[in-house]
């Protein structure tokens, strides 16, 4: 088997990463700096045109965006360790969750990210692709996207209501969507009014996987 896996730290590849930990699948590990403007050169476009991280490359294919790759390595490593449904409703459940992240949570913090003070906690770092300069930003921007977050986590909630776990038990798209409420709870937003988002988040960073790559 061949996988390469190409990230950055302090970027969405660590929801990559987290899965990767989950299944235990080895790979070889190519670090890129975004504000040295590794993702746009040359040699890294030629894997992801997007000049963008997370990207894998598994047997020469490369696949990108994080959501198709949780997706795929859920497929292909994630059902046989029982993190990942078979085809069939509970695999579209998953699907959705893990869309619905990128689509939905993850475009509003990445506005959010965007309006933060540079260097601030969570926010998106000089010279990467999603940079929007200073004199740019506006105070109805940061919290537009705030209540957009806000409107996210509620429907998060609901979807926990009564549950440990999206799907009941834990999955990889519990690896996928914690890695992105981590982000924004780094950010100027508070989880308390969501307490059943919060207590899925502790209940998640209580894997020994995730754990692990916290404590590193």
């Amino acid at each position: 088997m061949s996988l390469t896996f190409y990230y950055a730290p302090m970027s969405t590849a660590s929801i990559t990463e987290a899965v990767l930990a989950e299944l235990g699948t080895p790979c070889e590990r190519m670090k890129l700096d975004l504000s040295a403007g590794d993702t746009r050169k040359p040699d890294f476009l030629k894997v992801n045109p997007n000049g963008r991280v997370p990207t894998i490359v598994h047997e020469g294919m490369p696949i990108w965006e994080s959501s198709a790759i949780t997706m795929y390595l859920g497929e292909v490593f994630g059902v046989d360790a029982k993190l990942y449904p078979a085809p069939g409703p509970k695999r579209g459940e998953a699907m959705k969750w893990i869309a619905w992240s990128n689509v939905m949570l993850a475009e509003a913090a990445g506005r959010l990210s965007a309006s933060l003070p540079t260097n601030s906690e969570g926010a998106v770092q000089p010279n990467s692709l999603d940079w929007v300069d200073p004199d740019q930003r506006s105070a109805s921007a940061l919290e537009k996207a705030k209540a957009d977050i806000a409107v996210c986590l509620k429907i998060l909630d609901g979807g926990l209501e009564g549950k440990s776990f999206l799907l009941g038990e834990y999955s990889l798209a519990d690896t996928h969507l914690q890695g992105f409420v981590g982000w924004i709870s780094t950010m100027e937003v508070s989880l308390a009014p969501f307490p059943n988002v919060t207590g899925w988040l502790k209940r998640c960073s209580e894997r020994p996987a995730l754990a692990k790559l916290m404590a590193g």
